[in-house]
């Protein structure tokens, strides 16, 4: 398992990120994320901020998993899309590589609920850089 899935950082750990591992065709990431009550809004849904959070540690993930060790991928851009309500619990981001250059990685995921419901999308482009 890569070291960079293996260390979580202080964000994703407040976002309670798990490496769940690949689906058989070993292309689409799994990471569960806990969605915390102290996440909510005046609503008491799971604030957007957190939700793009998730999404751009999945995305992130998913594309550092596609990399040799010498390398890391900073994102770029985030285009998110919310698309239900989010409750409190466990919430699911699957992860794929949809494209791929030398400098640039694309990744799309969703944010599924324990109900099963698709909550939020997002395409990240990411920069691929040397690590220093």
């Amino acid at each position: 398992m890569s070291d960079a899935i293996t260390n979580v950082p202080p964000g994703a750990l407040l976002l309670g990120r798990e490496w769940l591992g690949f689906d058989d065709a070993g292309e689409t990431a799994s990471i569960r994320f806990l969605a915390q009550p102290s996440f909510t809004n005046r609503h008491g849904t799971i604030q957007g901020g957190f939700l793009a959070a998730m999404l751009d540690s999945a995305t992130g993930l998913r594309a550092l998993a596609a990399l040799t060790p010498s390398q890391t991928a900073i994102t770029r851009s985030l285009d998110t899309r919310f698309l239900k309500p989010a409750n409190v619990g466990p919430i699911v981001a699957r992860a794929k590589v949809v494209e791929r250059t030398d400098r640039e990685i694309v990744v799309e995921a969703a944010l599924v609920d324990a109900q099963g419901v698709t909550v939020a999308e997002a395409t990240a482009r990411l920069r691929v850089v040397d690590k220093k």
